[in-house]
């Protein structure tokens, strides 16, 4: 570990850190011993100069992340440990099957490893960083995964160029070809970590995708911002009677149709377009029994929520109005800045708009591997809602 710098709170302004809370903001902050870089590690003390815990230094609102709430100094089992505890814990949700060998590691402050996220898949595990503390520590985390999984990995790479702008891309181990087949709950997909969004592929909705395919048998389905196809595949495997596939980006559209004939099926039996969601639906009555809606983040800072609230709306009020009677809809945010009841406000907005009577049958979230602290309720940023139109 690096030296540590220490930074001393305001009198009063401990009370979040002690709850556990691993973010100590700009604001809160007294004074600091030291001239600490973006990256290094500084000691969080409280005005009577009490060690609170160690973390990462990074000029900004969020000023350190807490990595441990002990007195004494982490050493270099911490990420280790960490990483250790996250495994396990996907072992005992069952995360891991002889049907599914991609799932997410690490889920930053989920996990006790803010600024950080670490996705498996089928032996390759991409690191993807967003602080520079964790930039700086990547290859003891490299390490430390290699330690805890043993054979089941054989190549690490690490994909933060995009985030943090401070290096290449890079493997610290092994090397692999993409793009890469993966099996989630049976289903096959190919994933490119080196060229695809994130980490490569989106393994938060892998149980909603299951829910998917229990009500897919015999249904025309509607995958909206399909992406890699994924629940397109999830229906053709459950047998859905045809399914639409749309998405703005060539790119994806053309590995949706790789992931549909990887399964097997008759490209025929999945209508893939690249078109805007908002055009493609535009005039559509009455012609789908089941649509999905999973856009990108509408919101990806607070001065944006107000727009992508309009952009929710009109979305669900499309989609309300496209679905056959007695239909069913999916529809997702992936907003952190957007909470549960604000996005459930909007779907109400969008019903009325579209004048459709409507019922929730399930509220969605994110699976086990991507963990909740209940000490950071602002890790849940998955939020969706099946709904039954009339």
């Amino acid at each position: 570990m690096r030296p540590f710098a220490k930074l001393f709170l305001k009198r009063g302004r401990e009370a979040s850190v002690k709850r556990f809370h691993p973010w100590v903001f700009s604001g809160a902050i007294e004074r600091v011993d030291g001239e600490p870089s973006d990256g290094d590690w500084v000691e969080v003390k409280d005005a009577q100069k009490q060690t609170l815990g160690f973390g990462h230094y990074q000029k900004g609102t969020i000023t350190v992340r807490l990595l441990s709430f002990l007195k004494e100094a982490p050493n270099d089992k911490l990420y280790h440990d960490k990483i250790r505890t996250a495994f396990n814990q996907r072992l005992i949700t069952k995360v891991i099957s002889d049907h599914t060998n991609c799932y997410r590691l690490v889920h930053g402050e989920g996990d006790g490893l803010p600024g950080l996220i670490i996705d498996v898949y089928n032996g390759v595990a991409v690191m993807h960083a967003y602080t520079f503390g964790m930039h700086l520590d990547r290859q003891q985390i490299a390490n430390a995964i290699k330690e805890t999984l043993f054979e089941s990995i054989h190549s690490i790479y690490y994909k933060s160029q995009n985030s943090l702008q401070v290096t290449e891309n890079e493997y610290l181990l092994g090397m692999s070809t993409v793009p890469h087949v993966v099996t989630e709950h049976g289903n096959r997909f190919f994933v490119d970590w080196e060229e695809g969004q994130k980490t490569g592929f989106f393994l938060d909705q892998r149980e909603n995708r299951k829910i998917l395919g229990a009500m897919a048998k015999g249904s025309s389905i509607l995958n909206t911002f399909c992406y890699t196809g994924g629940f397109s595949v999830y229906a053709l495997n459950a047998g859905a009677a045809l399914v639409h596939s749309v998405d703005a980006s060539q790119k994806a559209i053309d590995l949706t149709r790789k992931n549909i004939e990887l399964n097997g099926f008759d490209p025929q039996k999945n209508e893939s377009s690249c078109i805007d969601t908002f055009e493609f639906l535009k005039d559509k009555k009455d012609q789908y029994d089941i649509i999905i809606l999973d856009p990108p983040a509408f919101a990806k800072h607070k001065e944006a929520k107000h727009q992508a609230m309009k952009g929710y709306q009109r979305l669900n009020a499309e989609a309300m109005r496209a679905i056959k009677p007695n239909g069913i809809i999916f529809t997702f945010s992936c907003s952190q800045v957007v909470d549960k009841q604000l996005f459930y406000d909007t779907v109400v907005s969008s019903a009325h708009q579209a004048g459709r009577d409507i019922k929730v049958l399930q509220h969605l979230s994110q699976p086990a591997d991507h963990p909740v602290s209940l000490y950071h309720p602002e890790g849940e940023y998955l939020k969706g809602l099946v709904l039954y139109v009339n």
